[in-house]
């Protein structure tokens, strides 16, 4: 009986284990747009909340000179 527990433990520890191992799920090219404005923010020094203001409102400038 021990045996079994001791197998039934080790078999439900190796299943997470395997579960837990997912891939990450394939990005998005990114747009030409995107990648300049994340150029122009790392030449400000741009961080943070700041950072996703300025690339938000970069590429929204972008789109609409488009």
């Amino acid at each position: 009986m021990r045996t079994l527990t001791i197998a039934a433990v080790a078999s439900f520890v190796c299943a997470g284990a395997a579960l837990a191992q997912t891939t990450k799920p394939a990005e998005k090219p990114r747009s030409a747009a995107s990648l300049e404005c994340s150029k122009q923010a790392s030449e400000k020094g741009l961080h943070g909340k700041a950072r996703r203001s300025f690339r938000s409102k970069c590429i929204k400038d972008m789109k609409s000179k488009s």
